[in-house]
């Protein structure tokens, strides 16, 4: 049995990462987990912050379960952190999987054409987004560094307070909505 492998789209909003994985989806027979539209069937139009971490959350553990049934999977949420990519490419690692990240940037201006252009084109898979959430957003990604991107370096410690990357990934992906 060959070994699966986990695709991790990272970027921000209107760079490509969807359209990304819906051709690794095909041309890797991978399972794809586009939050977006997970939180666009069960609410619409609204976008409730507190229900996006418990999506991710269970997303993520029907990743980890079919990684470990040997199905590849392609994770399309962004990952803005370096910590939520270092817990992630553990649990693939600890399940027996390969990771691949592929990055997506563009500039502000580009990204915008594509933000209203996908509004426009299809209202009903997306958000209204401003200038100013775009700007907000940029403030809290980290640009992954190529060690990262192609998988050179070793993993980061898990952070201060917990001592596994399974502990922060149910600490940042909870169950539940408290």
């Amino acid at each position: 049995m060959r070994q699966p492998t986990l695709f991790l789209t990272v970027g921000l909003p209107g760079t490509g990462k969807t359209t990304a994985a819906r051709s690794i989806e095909i041309d890797q027979h991978a399972l794809r987990l586009t939050k977006d539209e997970w939180v666009k069937a069960l609410f619409g139009r609204d976008n409730p912050p507190s229900a996006s971490d418990v999506i991710e959350g269970r997303l993520i553990e029907v990743a980890l379960r079919a990684l470990e049934l040997g199905c590849n999977v392609v994770i399309d949420f962004g990952l803005w952190s370096r910590n939520e990519r270092s817990a992630l490419r553990q649990a693939a690692v600890d399940v027996g999987a390969l990771v691949e990240m592929r990055y997506f940037e563009l500039t502000p201006v580009e990204q915008r054409v594509r933000l209203d252009q996908r509004l426009a084109e299809a209202p009903h898979t997306t958000w209204q987004i401003t200038d100013d959430d775009l700007a907000e957003w940029a403030t809290h990604f980290d640009v992954p560094a190529p060690g990262e991107l192609d998988g050179g370096e070793p993993l980061d410690e898990p952070p201060a307070g917990f001592a596994t990357w399974s502990d922060w990934r149910a600490d940042r992906w909870p169950p539940t909505r408290c």
